[in-house]
């Protein structure tokens, strides 16, 4: 198997650990892969205790990510985002309400954030197909935009 060429590489300030475990949980075919820690030395130059993650590797659907406790510095925002089709009503809802629980925050059109701030867009397969038709678009599009989590039978009928 060749390696993945491109891997996304996220930024927590201390939460890559707690953020794979909460991904890999949602998404089948996922799993950690590998954890490197920090050692003694990272508590007095970068102020992170030994033995807390530094990198957390791991795979959801069998793409590779990378998440880094890398510190405050940066933030994600909704700039970018993880796009995740789903076959159905169920499949939306299991991504919607997992990534939204605790913290996480509801936006508008499929759009949500999870816990950490990194945003996700929860969309059905079917909507990219709604929308290129020139008979469903317009309505497809009203009623997308009103909705927070996309309900499928609202956007199919008509």
């Amino acid at each position: 198997m060749f390696p993945q060429k491109i891997t996304p590489f996220l930024w927590f300030d201390g939460e890559a650990e707690e953020a794979a475990e909460l991904y890999t949980s949602l998404f089948p075919d996922s799993e950690i892969t590998s954890i490197v820690r920090y050692g003694n030395e990272a508590e007095q130059i970068i102020g992170r205790p030994a033995g807390t993650a530094m990198t957390v590797s791991f795979k959801l659907a069998g793409q590779s990510f990378t998440a880094l406790n890398g510190g405050p510095k940066y933030r994600f925002n909704a700039a970018v985002s993880f796009y995740i089709s789903c076959k159905d009503q169920e499949e939306i809802d299991h991504y919607w309400y997992g990534l939204t629980k605790d913290g996480g925050e509801e936006g508008m059109c499929g759009w949500c954030k999870d816990k950490f701030g990194l945003s996700w867009q929860v969309v059905p397969e079917i909507l990219p197909q709604l929308l290129s038709n020139p008979e469903s678009a317009n309505r497809v599009t009203q009623a997308f935009m009103g909705m927070k989590r996309l309900v499928v039978s609202e956007l199919v009928k008509g």
